[in-house]
């Protein structure tokens, strides 16, 4: 899979709007502010092809990008307090509906912030992807913010709390500087052509 030929295809904001199954589609999910966007672009090696915002909550749709064949699905982020009852209604429905509608999933990438444990909405999550069976990593972002040895002790942490969930691996990435992102590119075009075959 040639990441640099990713094109954005277009926003949803309704299930019903939601693109035909005809393609391998690999998810991002985790909560608002951990760095969705800017993992998507550093993948796809653009500065601007997620948009990235400082104001967490921004992505109120799900987001679909092409490359080779394949879907990369951007999904609304969770847990942001700010956000009003009717808007967090609207993003659960779109996001039930995403799962519901019998997505061809061939992996989803859970974000979770290395810095912490997971909050409580990480482990609904989790949860969610459990009960359905939807197979997923965990990828660690911000590792920049750590050192080598605090992101090895965190990367242990999160396999055992991600392993009770059914997770297929932990990596540590980091959009900054890169760490990680060579192995994830492999891990999600392996999975993308598991799906096809």
């Amino acid at each position: 899979m040639n990441f640099a030929k990713a094109v954005f295809q277009a926003s949803y904001g309704l299930s019903s709007q939601l693109p035909a199954l005809d393609r391998p589609e690999i998810v991002f999910s985790g909560r608002s502010n951990v760095g969705k966007s800017s993992l998507i672009n550093k993948l796809c090696n653009r500065k601007s092809l997620a948009r990235v915002s400082g104001v967490p909550g921004k992505t109120a749709t799900i987001n679909f990008y092409e490359v080779d064949g394949v879907y990369l699905v951007d999904l609304p982020g969770y847990g942001y307090a700010k956000v009003g009852r009717q808007e967090r209604r609207r993003w659960d429905e779109l996001i039930n509906s995403y799962f519901a509608g019998q997505r061809n999933v061939a992996l989803l990438v859970q974000l979770l912030d290395i810095r912490h444990d997971p909050s409580a909405d990480d482990r609904t999550m989790l949860e969610y992807l459990r009960h359905y069976g939807i197979p997923f990593v965990a990828a660690l972002t911000k590792a920049d913010k750590l050192k080598k040895s605090q992101q090895q002790a965190a990367a242990g942490r999160f396999a055992e709390i991600c392993g009770e969930y059914g997770c297929r691996g932990v990596y540590v990435t980091s959009a900054e500087n890169g760490c990680g992102i060579e192995t994830l590119r492999g891990v999600l075009e392996e999975a993308a052509q598991g799906k096809e075959g």
